[in-house]
This record gives C-alpha cells, structure tokens and sequence, in this order.
C-alpha cells in the first residue's frame, strides 16, 4: 500500500490533489513557498491540558499552575502554557491537505532546526496553526522536507510559537 503525506501527518490518499513522489526531489521543489497554507483546526489549551503536561514533565512552575497567583503577580494576569506544551500541540490541530507525497516506505520526524516562543498562551486560549514548505533537499539517507511553522491564538496576528520541523522521507 502506498502512503501518502500533507505536511508530515499522514493521511488515506486522495487521488483529487496532486502527487509528488518522496524521490522526485525537483517536482517536489513546485510545493516550496514563501506562502502560508490553510490555517488547522481550532484547539482550546485549557488549564487541564496545562497541568497534565506539568505533572508529565514534572515542570510545576507556578506561572503556569498557581491561578491565583498568577492574578496577582503575573505580567500575564493569568496561568500561561509551557512552551514546549505548545508546540507538541501541534500534533492536534490538523491542516487540510493540499498535496500527497507517496512511494516512500516511511515518514519520520527528523527534528526541529529552530524554535522560537514568541508569545504566551494564557490559560483557556484557542490557538490553530499554519505551515509552508521551506525545503526540499534530497540526501543519502531520504529526501528531506523542510516546514515552516506559526502557531497563534485565534485572532492575533502574532505567533506564540514559530518552528521548523524536517521530516525524513525514506
């Protein structure tokens, strides 16, 4: 079965988008863009959310857990999530496809060139996220696609969290 790809979360192919095969390093230079794609899905970082990733991480700053406090002694006014939170929240806001790269065997997370945490979350903020290709190199070990990241609260034109991620076609 061939496996088809939209911005490294893998998806049931659909024969309607146009297909890139994962070797084809120069088709695959047609999806680098200096464009922002389709903004996710919505998802609401409640203060649930921020104090089970404190209890995993064992990360129990109070900024982020202490409500009352933060009321009082916070610039924020209120609890903000971990930035790391943030950004793994990624994983739950999905952005429509808008291509397929078949043919490869796998598909892994190859790492993050660069993070940045460029505003805080507070507590009970919906945020959603878009993306870019902002490469596509080829190598011994698979062809390597480069997305560019934003991750905002709806309605603010800032980012809270801007990244890389490269994912590894093999």
């Amino acid at each position: 079965m061939v496996q088809a790809a939209r911005i490294g979360f893998l998806i049931v192919g659909d024969q309607s988008m146009k297909q890139y095969r994962f070797d084809d390093v120069q088709g695959l230079q047609e999806i680098v863009s200096e464009q922002w794609g389709e903004w996710s899905n919505e998802f609401t970082v409640s203060q649930d959310v921020i104090q089970r990733f404190a209890d995993l991480t064992n990360d129990h700053n109070w900024i982020h857990l202490d409500v009352e406090r933060c009321k009082k002694e916070s610039p924020f006014g209120a609890p903000i999530a971990h930035g790391f939170l943030t950004l793994v929240l990624m994983a739950q806001m999905r952005i429509p496809p808008a291509y397929e790269i078949t043919g490869y065997r796998n598909a892994v997370n190859y790492g993050v060139n660069k993070v940045r945490f460029t505003g805080n979350v507070p507590a009970g903020s919906t945020i959603h996220q878009h993306m870019r290709v902002a490469s596509v190199e080829g190598g011994p070990k698979g062809t390597q696609v480069t997305l560019a990241g934003a991750i905002h609260i709806v309605g603010q034109e800032r980012p809270a969290v801007i990244y890389e991620m490269v994912m590894l076609y093999m």
